[in-house]
């Protein structure tokens, strides 16, 4: 696959495969890595596995608002081989005693703690994300309500710095950009201990690129998926616009 590159602001975005891209950045480079893979949860048969996303992650009456995505078919042998590649890859890219946070759900959660520590990173905890009561019921079961953060550092990490909580409570956006579209607000949380810039292999629509934008972080995004680099470019191009209006009034204020 060809690899595109668009700079926007203090972001810069890449159309193409994770590993390959990675295998193009500079080592050292980042200051912290928060991502949000593709979880290839979404059953336990290979036949269920292999259903279109949206089938997978959705409910009848909203299939078709999003794109599709890739990389959700994986069983979880493959799986943990393919996350200790791209977290290998990512941890050479990184400083030392950097951050890597990557979304996980209840069934990858053991698969994703081996993979972070295969790929020679310190696991250092899990972080949940409590969706509030706007996660999916289910009639007789508990809600299906949280996902998590697997988090660990490049080697060792200095006791110093801001300390973030180890629970976020942020609902699901009810307008999103994407299948398993995430809040802003959640994303720039995790990065009030992070030091940029800040490297999302799995970009997806851009929400860490948005909340890295907020907090004034440079930022490297990755998507593989043609429809998503373009939603992600629309919206890291709508912000650094409005960053550009408010800085022009503040400036004219002065």
């Amino acid at each position: 696959m060809r690899i595109h590159r668009e700079r926007i602001g203090n972001a810069t975005l890449y159309l193409g495969d994770a590993l390959e891209v990675l295998a193009t950045l500079d080592p050292g480079s980042f200051g912290g890595v928060l991502t949000d893979p593709p979880y290839s949860s979404g059953g336990a048969s290979l036949s269920a596995r292999s259903q279109p996303t949206s089938a997978k992650y959705q409910s009848s009456e909203h299939r078709g608002l999003y794109p599709e995505f890739q990389g959700d078919t994986r069983d979880q042998r493959s799986y943990l081989a393919w996350s200790t590649l791209w977290l290998g890859r990512a941890r050479e890219l990184v400083r030392p005693g950097a951050i890597c946070a990557t979304f996980t759900d209840w069934r990858q959660l053991p698969v994703t703690t081996d993979a972070i520590q295969c790929a020679g990173w310190i696991w250092r905890g899990v972080v949940p994300w409590d969706k509030t009561e706007r996660g999916r019921p289910q009639l007789g079961r508990y809600r299906a309500q949280a996902e998590y953060v697997v988090w660990g550092t490049n080697g060792a990490r200095p006791l110093a710095g801001p300390v973030a909580p180890g629970v976020f409570r942020e609902p699901v956006p009810k307008t999103k950009h994407h299948i398993a579209g995430k809040p802003v607000g959640l994303m720039s949380g995790l990065l009030s201990v992070m030091d940029g810039p800040v490297l999302d292999p799995f970009m997806g629509s851009g929400t860490v690129g948005l909340a890295c934008a907020e907090r004034g972080l440079e930022y490297v995004g990755i998507e593989v998926e043609p429809a998503y680099f373009e939603i992600a470019c629309q919206r890291l191009r709508e912000a650094d616009r409005a960053c550009a209006v408010t800085a022009s009034a503040d400036w004219g204020s002065a």
